[in-house]
């Protein structure tokens, strides 16, 4: 057996091993865990591209919601000496899962403390660090409007001016929920998505389609502005959906 074959098998086995991992965290707590699969190559290489852009610049980058770490094992070998990764994973099974990937990861065995992992919320991540690049993969359409004015605001505030925030919504989504969930479910699900879009309207920089995704998702990137220490709260344009 060649060493390539050793390595893909490695691969796939790792693979399978997050996909039931994804599947049992689901079964668990839909909401938090947000997917039934873990985010594709294509998928976090559109998530990864500020980071890929800016090299090699050290940089301050935070990834929220790391799940199994598929976008995390893209970012690792994009950071250059001097930039640092803050992981924030809220499921404990999966920040120990994150801790055993940097602690064995080959890119960090000269510089462990590159990478760190916080099993924390967002919203409630103790720093005065300041990031160049945010990388969300949390749920938003998952969350309450609140919970989503919340997260949005937090990332905004721990973003560098001119620092960019990455993240993805899956397609379809709110056309599913509205024929399959109650209508209270689709009137929160509209509220978010209300929500998002005034931010989108206010700081994006960049959409792209990822189809080679399962399923396939959209990847925003938002900016905040160069110029003003306080970034503007957006106008949601309601129509009466919200709860």
């Amino acid at each position: 057996m060649n060493d390539w074959t050793t390595s893909h098998d490695r691969v796939l086995a790792q693979r399978n091993a997050e996909g039931w991992m994804f599947l049992i965290e689901a079964a668990r707590d839909l909401r938090t865990t947000g997917a039934i699969a873990p985010s594709g190559t294509a998928l976090a290489r559109a998530l990864t591209e500020p980071v890929r852009t800016q090299a090699p610049r050290p940089l301050a980058v935070l990834e929220a919601g790391a799940g199994t770490g598929p976008v995390t094992r893209a970012l690792i070998p994009q950071l250059s000496r001097g930039s640092r990764l803050d992981i924030v994973e809220a499921n404990p099974r999966f920040a120990a899962r994150l801790r055993h990937l940097v602690t064995t990861h080959p890119h960090l065995a000269a510089r462990p403390a590159q990478v760190t992992v916080h099993q924390t919320y967002v919203e409630q991540l103790d720093t005065d660090q300041r990031y160049d690049v945010i990388v969300s993969g949390l749920p938003l359409t998952n969350f309450t409007p609140v919970q989503v004015e919340r997260i949005m605001d937090r990332y905004l505030e721990l973003l560098h001016p001119g620092g960019t925030l990455t993240y993805f919504a899956y397609l379809g989504t709110r056309r599913a929920r509205a024929l399959a969930a109650s209508r209270a479910e689709a009137r929160r699900h509209a509220a978010v998505d209300e929500i998002m879009a005034a931010y989108q309207r206010t700081y994006a920089t960049g959409r792209w389609t990822v189809w080679a995704n399962l399923p396939p998702a959209c990847v925003w990137h938002l900016q905040r502005p160069l110029l003003s220490a306080e970034h503007p709260r957006p106008e949601p344009q309601f129509d009466g959906t919200r709860p």
